[in-house]
């Protein structure tokens, strides 16, 4: 049978990259982004607009699938923005914002989507972390807070769905070249002096190489790196 993923923060970055990567491998996708312009719907891809504050959003993205698709074998909970500076700088504001989308929002979705796959044991969630999601450094104590939540409920999943046919992997990119830091003055790249950060393709093909092992093996968590980051 076709399987089908739906993916939140999939407008650009990573969550782009690798919706074009499962489309290219012939699953159906559900893309959802609040930067879309607009709905598309197509035989094998649905793209949809859906803020995920809202928290109803996660049941109409799961709805949507099923009712499309049939089925729903794959969440990549991608969606997030960052709120990193020094303590007379950051916007408590968003950086409020960005702990709803990240954690609330994020834990939201997962357990809907969770309460679906468990009688069905069957699926397998994404949940898109950070390498600050392991480490923290100064200015940046709220997104690496957001990110340690993120890993702190995978591997508690991981250890409950054990038994079961339902997989967690915890995925935590280095510093990756997305619009995440559009608004900087000064790019991170420029700042850490790395050479190359790593593209959003490097991580969808991560996420290919994870989908193709054989059921029996598990990967709660994956860190992936560009060469020269110190952290």
């Amino acid at each position: 049978m076709e399987k089908t993923a739906v993916i939140t923060g999939a407008t650009s970055g990573i969550g782009k990259a690798i919706s074009e990567k499962l489309i290219k491998n012939r699953i159906n996708v559900l893309m959802n982004g609040r930067s879309f312009s607009e709905t598309i719907e197509t035989k094998s891809i649905i793209q949809t607009k859906y803020d995920l504050l809202e928290s109803d959003t996660p049941k109409k993205l799961l709805d949507i699938a099923i009712n499309k698709f049939g089925k729903v074998d794959y969440l990549f909970v991608n969606a997030g923005t960052i709120e990193s500076a020094s303590i007379e700088n950051i916007d408590i504001e968003k950086m409020c914002s960005m702990m709803r989308l990240k954690v609330e929002s994020s834990f939201r979705l997962i357990y809907t989507f969770l309460k679906y796959m468990k009688p069905l044991d069957s699926g397998h969630v994404f949940i898109m972390s950070s390498v600050l999601g392991t480490k923290t450094r100064e200015n940046s104590g709220a997104y690496a807070a957001a990110n340690y939540a993120l890993e702190a409920l995978a591997e508690s999943l991981r250890m409950e769905l054990s038994d079961t046919n339902i997989q967690i992997t915890c995925i935590e990119p280095g510093l990756v070249r997305t619009n995440l830091h559009k608004d900087w003055p000064l790019h991170p790249q420029e700042l850490l002096g790395i050479s190359n950060a790593l593209k959003p393709e490097d991580i969808a093909d991560t996420v290919i190489d994870i989908m193709n092992k054989s059921d029996y093996i598990r990967i709660p968590k994956i860190m992936i790196l560009p060469k020269g980051h110190r952290i």
